[in-house]
């Protein structure tokens, strides 16, 4: 009899496991019972659709074509503040595009760097952005950003890196700066990594057990936050994202988690083994950090510039994590990104 006790507990000790770290299907737009689809979308040539949203002057009209990438927990209807009379007098055309598994757009099932990449380079060929265009990436999605210099660099006419999320992994780190910085980190998003890291098949089950909050910026921790970044989100506050709602509606595990997974997995490249894709172009790539970024250490930032002096690194002394959100920093990157202007706000 207790052995069959035994065995029944075990089963079901063994069907709970297996519910518990099993994410469950995403629930795809436009699909029977899924999210309706309310923005334009383009059709990958995998049978994907990518949702995007532009802004700023008609295509046709435009000197300068940028994608902008947003980051972790947001979307294409992230908050930009970029002037409209900058818009105008430059001649700005912006798209930006829900990430795989984010807002409209469907997840990829086997998300990786080079995807990220290649969806970025077939919303621009289908939206006839030009044989060459600029790139901004913001945060985590700037692991795609990272990949554009690996694999779409002959498309690139300019990029930049916003508070570019480091992977503590990369081999070309020196082992006692990433354990000195990495110990800064909170202590439940240092056991996050590790999970995303060594153990992904773990990560859906660790994000959503009740016992422990896991993740400073799921939890919306204030303690991530510069005095900056307090300041930015208290403007951002009063003009509303509608969509809001929309950023996880596929479900958390296809647009948060696998972000995690991808960014802080083994990569299949490694940054700072990048060759310069502008030898003949001065500060066509950039990378922009705020030196109160507790998210992202500086310190990192500065040794990565180093490694790639082709890289021009721009530190934002008081910024935190939320620089592209600041009105004034937005329309530096911007300027430095485009006309090569020299920021004076830094």
């Amino acid at each position: 009899m207790w052995t069959e006790v035994v065995i029944a507990v075990g089963v079901a000790v063994v069907v709970w496991g297996w519910k518990a770290v099993r994410p469950p299907p995403p629930r795809i737009c436009g699909s029977k019972n899924g999210p309706p689809v309310s923005s334009p979308r383009i059709r990958l040539s995998d049978g994907r659709h990518l949702a995007y949203k532009e802004i700023g002057v008609p295509k046709h009209e435009a000197k300068y074509k940028v994608v902008v990438v947003h980051g972790f927990d947001s979307s294409k209807d992230l908050y930009l503040p970029l002037s409209q009379e900058l818009i105008e007098e430059v001649g700005i055309y912006v798209v930006t595009y829900d990430r795989a598994g984010y807002g409209e757009s469907d997840p990829h099932p086997k998300r990786t760097l080079k995807s990220g990449a290649l969806d970025l380079q077939e919303l621009a060929d289908q939206l006839q952005l030009g044989p060459k265009f600029y790139v901004i990436g913001l945060s985590i999605g700037t692991h795609s950003t990272w990949a554009c210099l690996k694999y779409i660099p002959h498309r690139l006419a300019g990029l930049a890196l916003i508070v570019p999320v480091v992977n503590f992994w990369w081999p070309s780190f020196p082992p006692e700066l990433m354990a000195a910085e990495y110990k800064t980190q909170p202590k439940r998003d240092q056991l996050k990594l590790r999970i995303a890291h060594y153990a992904p098949g773990l990560l859906y089950w660790w994000m959503t057990q009740k016992w422990y909050t896991p993740c400073s910026v799921v939890g919306r921790d204030p303690v991530i936050l510069s005095k900056r970044d307090i300041d930015t989100i208290k403007k951002m506050s009063q003009v509303p994202n509608p969509n809001e709602h929309k950023i996880r509606q596929q479900g958390e595990f296809e647009s948060l988690y696998k972000d995690l997974i991808v960014g802080f997995g083994n990569w299949e490249f490694d940054p700072m083994d990048l060759e310069n894709p502008f030898p003949d172009s001065e500060d066509a790539v950039q990378l922009w950090q705020g030196r109160d970024d507790t998210l992202v250490p500086f310190r990192l930032q500065r040794f990565l510039a180093h490694k790639l002096p082709w890289i021009k690194y721009y530190e934002v002394p008081d910024g935190g994590h939320l620089i592209i959100h600041d009105e004034v920093l937005c329309n530096a990157i911007f300027r430095a990104l485009l006309l090569k202007e020299k920021p004076t706000v830094i």
